[in-house]
């Protein structure tokens, strides 16, 4: 039976017992009321009557015969019960004997008698009619009781077998709809009919066996896509693994094994059970440090490796669903020893560099020094030219051997930095009294702005002067002539920020990220440098806990920033 039919028929067999049980209501109320009025006015107006006429024959007034006419005549119209009328008709000749005769004891006592059984009458037929009218009343009671038990018992059927008859169908049919999804196929539904149930478990069942079909006939070639991957992920030089979103290890190739000290047999096994034995796995699941990202050092067969991690976040997005939800993740270790070591040979081989060329860049300044003094002998104006230009490039010489040095104290760690509470306003003094010479050679303005009661900032105040100086320096080299270049001191929270701020060329988006590199320059720039003041400059900063940042827009500026933290909190 289709599930519209069912519907129909319920909801009418329902309307039917309402119209039934209220057709034996309106029967039974209509009998009642047709009792009531016939002992209404049969009987009680008889009765009525009868008084009437009793308190006109005590009466002795000129009204009273009016009054017994007027009543005697509605009696001799309201006739209902059987010998009624032949009292009437007797009551009405002693009436007009009453009126004529001139003796009327007689007459009256009779009329009374005749009154008395008159209303005996209608009274035995009140009773009798009471009694009709209880017993229609039980009868009613009894037909709708038994109209009403029958309507509740079905309507409680319908309301137990009706909805369950649909309900359950679908829900089973839910239910084998998530035992497909989880892959599942051999779930079967069977719904009894031939309704649109029947019809929805025949469709369903063939799509599981479709489904089936297809899982079986694929899994042999999945099984050999996983063993393929599996062969490409141990191929791979590098460490991998792989976890799931619970944090299972899902993978794990021969090179992770192997620097894990374990067998690759732990697939499927907690990830965070092992760390808690393992400290090369618990570093890898440590949250990654998004200021430094330092290579981990790992000590396998027989020597130091170093190794940088990459984590990859896996999302995928399920069938039928819109959002992609997390699966996973792939921890990477890039083997980078072989980097490492010639980061290191370069390293040694720039500090060996940088400390011999010094002594002999020293001693041309010299000796350049010597050539300026007339009492070594007098110099032309084509001489002086060439000894300023040699005396500049020694002098640029020096300043990039001296970055060097200090880059590669940073690396190798030599270079020892002493935080301690320092004045913002000395620091910044001092940078812009080291580089007012360079800034009066162009008529750059150097305005200075330091709120007072600004309070100490813990750094290193020598570092970070050379850092200002670095900063003003950049400024002034990519600054036009008469121009202005601002400094100024904020507090942040527990920071302290001071900015350089210039009206120079600026700098392209794209570049922004790069210039903090080592040996990165602006292309297509005119000015002169090395390419490592803004890289110290970083090392410098982030060694004392601090940062460096720009904002430039190009054609408009540059602003330098560094943040360093109060001394007090």
């Amino acid at each position: 039976m289709k599930i519209k039919t069912k519907l129909t028929l319920g909801v009418g067999l329902l309307f039917l017992l309402i119209i039934v049980l209220t057709a034996v209501g309106t029967k039974y109320v209509n009998d009642l009321k047709k009792d009531t009025e016939n002992i209404l006015v049969a009987n009680y107006n008889s009765l009525e009557y009868s008084r009437n006429m009793l308190l006109a024959l005590e009466r002795s007034d000129e009204t009273s015969d009016q009054l017994f006419s007027k009543n005697l005549k509605k009696q001799l119209q309201n006739i209902t019960e059987p010998g009624e009328r032949e009292i009437s008709v007797r009551l009405a000749q002693l009436h007009a004997n009453y009126v004529v005769n001139q003796s009327k004891e007689v007459e009256a006592a009779q009329m009374r008698s005749v009154i008395l059984e008159l209303m005996r009458i209608n009274m035995n037929a009140i009773n009798t009619k009471n009694e009709i009218a209880r017993i229609t009343a039980e009868q009613a009671v009894f037909w709708i009781a038994i109209t009403g038990t029958a309507c509740f018992f079905i309507a409680f059927v319908l309301l137990i077998n009706l909805p369950s008859n649909i309900a359950n169908p679908i829900r089973e049919l839910s239910d084998s709809i998530r035992h497909i999804a989880e892959k599942n196929y051999s779930k079967r539904v069977h719904f009894e009919g031939h309704g649109e149930f029947g019809q929805l478990a025949s469709s369903f069942n063939t799509m599981a066996e479709k489904l089936q079909e297809f899982d079986n006939s694929n899994l042999a070639q999945l099984m050999l896509e996983k063993k393929r991957i599996e062969a490409l992920i141990d191929a791979i030089q590098d460490p991998v693994i792989g976890l799931d979103e619970h944090q299972t290890i899902v993978f794990l190739n021969q090179e992770a094994a192997g620097i894990l000290g374990v067998n690759t047999d732990i697939r499927g096994t907690s990830a965070l059970e092992l760390a808690k034995s393992n400290d090369l796995m618990k570093s890898l699941l440590a949250a990654e440090n998004t200021e430094e990202h330092r290579a981990l050092k790992i000590f396998h067969q027989g020597k130091e490796h170093y190794f940088e991690k990459e984590r990859l976040q896996i999302s995928i997005t399920p069938t039928g669903e819109d959002a992609p939800v997390a699966s996973g993740q792939v921890i990477i270790l890039r083997n980078v020893t072989h980097y490492k070591e010639l980061d290191s040979a370069k390293t040694n081989f720039l500090a060996t560099v940088s400390h011999e060329f010094k002594t002999p860049i020293s001693a041309m300044k010299m000796s350049l020094q010597l050539l300026e003094n007339d009492r070594i002998g007098i110099l032309n104006e084509e001489q002086k030219n060439l000894l300023h230009s040699i005396t500049d490039d020694a002098n640029r010489l020096l300043r990039i051997t001296g970055e060097l040095l200090k880059m590669t104290q940073l690396e190798t760690g030599q270079i020892e930095l002493s935080p301690e509470p320092s004045d913002v306003n000395e620091i910044v003094q001092g940078a812009v009294k080291a580089t007012a010479a360079q800034a009066q050679q162009k008529e750059i303005e150097l305005q200075v702005t330091i709120p007072e009661h600004l309070p100490q900032v813990l750094a290193d105040a020598d570092k970070t002067t050379w850092v200002v100086v670095n900063l003003l320096t950049n400024a002034i080299r990519h600054s036009s002539h008469k121009s202005q270049i601002r400094i100024e001191a904020t507090q942040k929270d527990r920071q302290i920020e001071v900015a350089v701020i210039d009206s120079g060329s600026g700098i392209p988006t794209g570049h922004q990220e790069k210039i903090f590199d080592r040996y990165f320059r602006v292309p297509e720039t005119k000015t002169e440098g090395s390419g490592l003041g803004l890289a110290i400059s970083r090392d410098f900063m982030r060694a004392q806990g601090g940062s460096i940042r720009v904002q430039s827009t190009l054609g408009e500026g540059s602003t330098f920033t560094i943040a360093l933290k109060t001394a007090t909190l």
